[in-house]
């Protein structure tokens, strides 16, 4: 059994052991309009900060977007009842289901390393705390004992070590101190340069490479065909069947070279969102990605290839450095290349998870045969 201090015997303990150290914008977006979303420029890192934004309709297990709480909805919930919020309409509210809970919600946050960040977050309620994992170096929580009914901001600084390239920012209550709210949360530092937009991917060798999307028919036939030829896949499946179904994608990505990256949660057409409903589409798909296979995506394909200069922005936010297109489909029976003549070195093929998958890699294999060109896997001629 594990020991658990009181609240106030973890308050002494924690202050003893640490020192607590484009296209423009929407106005609602996490990167400030002034910064414009430049390199170096100082932004809030944040998805969903507010708590003001509606799920996507294909929100992975019902979570409030761009936050995972360890509870559900059981106990996290964005509440909009008069004088809820710090500032806007929403904040987010958690009750404790029981003695054993804190509560805790929680986002995965892109960082450069060796960069110094604020963290911030306004809180209501009795032990509160706000903080950062996975920064490289040890840091205290900020925290409060009490907010006497009103809002606290609670702040605390970090600096990334030499690998970080993410940090998990947590809030969380105390065990048996009942409800607490959250609102205007900030992760503050340089903002990552854009993520860069490609069709196709320079190179002078004679390779193409194979991208699927979606998911949503998953045959037996095309997955022999991948294991049979050994093709290298780049998958972009959706949340939703990638976690019906995790063990299909990760046997035909088996091939080395293969991988599994990033598709956005509900399939939205992003040019039509603003940049912090981008983010929330593209950083939700990547921690689901995550969770189900391991490994965070570093390359983006946008929905109906819709993109715009915030969908660059919003990926790199996510940790996202490619934001991929295609130019060529060999999708549902399609021999289609969009440039003159045969397929070329470093073509990008689009395909999709359907009933037809099973004759169309065929047909995209003998067109890249054709050309004197072979599969090879896109991630080792990306990063």
């Amino acid at each position: 059994m594990s020991m658990r201090l009181s609240a106030p015997a973890l308050s002494v303990a924690l202050l003893t052991a640490f020192a607590v150290p484009a296209a423009s914008a929407s106005a609602s977006a996490p990167a400030s309009a002034s910064a414009g979303g430049s390199a170096g420029a100082t932004v809030n890192l944040v998805s969903n900060p507010g708590f003001e934004l509606p799920s996507p309709g294909l929100a992975d297990w019902g979570s409030i977007p761009g936050w995972t709480c360890t509870g559900g909805p059981a106990e996290a919930a964005v509440t909009t009842a008069a004088a809820a919020a710090h500032s806007g309409t929403s904040a987010l509210t958690v009750t404790p289901a029981n003695g054993d809970s804190t509560g805790e919600c929680a986002q995965t946050v892109a960082v450069q390393p060796g960069t110094t960040y604020t963290a911030s977050a306004w809180v209501r309620g009795d032990f509160v705390y706000l903080g950062a994992t996975g920064t490289g170096r040890d840091v205290a929580p900020a925290w409060t004992e009490t907010t006497s009914g009103g809002w606290q901001q609670l702040t605390t600084r970090f600096t990334t070590g030499p690998d970080a390239h993410s940090i998990r920012l947590y809030v969380h209550g105390w065990y048996q101190q009942g409800p607490f709210s959250v609102d205007d949360v900030r992760v503050d530092g340089p903002a990552p340069a854009p993520a860069v937009a490609a069709g196709s991917i320079p190179t002078t060798d004679k390779v193409v490479f194979f991208t699927v999307d979606d998911g949503w028919q998953r045959t037996p036939e095309a997955e022999r065909f991948i294991a049979d030829h050994h093709l290298p896949i780049t998958a972009f499946p959706l949340p939703m069947p990638a976690g019906t179904d995790p063990a299909f994608f990760q046997r035909v990505t088996a091939v080395p070279g293969s991988s599994i990256q990033d598709h956005s949660v509900s399939h939205s057409d992003l040019s039509k969102l603003p940049l912090e409903q981008q983010q929330v589409e593209i950083c939700d798909a990547r921690d689901a990605m995550t969770r189900l296979f391991g490994t965070a995506p570093v390359v983006f394909r946008p929905p109906y290839f819709a993109w715009n200069a915030d969908t660059l922005l919003a990926a790199a936010n996510c940790g996202i450095r490619t934001v991929l297109t295609a130019d060529a489909d060999f999708s549902w029976g399609a021999s289609t290349i969009w440039h003159p003549g045969r397929l070329q070195p470093g073509d990008v093929i689009l395909m999709h998870w359907t009933d037809t998958l099973a004759t169309d890699l065929p047909r995209a294999l003998a067109a890249a045969e054709t050309a004197g060109l072979k599969p090879a896997g896109l991630v080792d001629y990306l990063h």
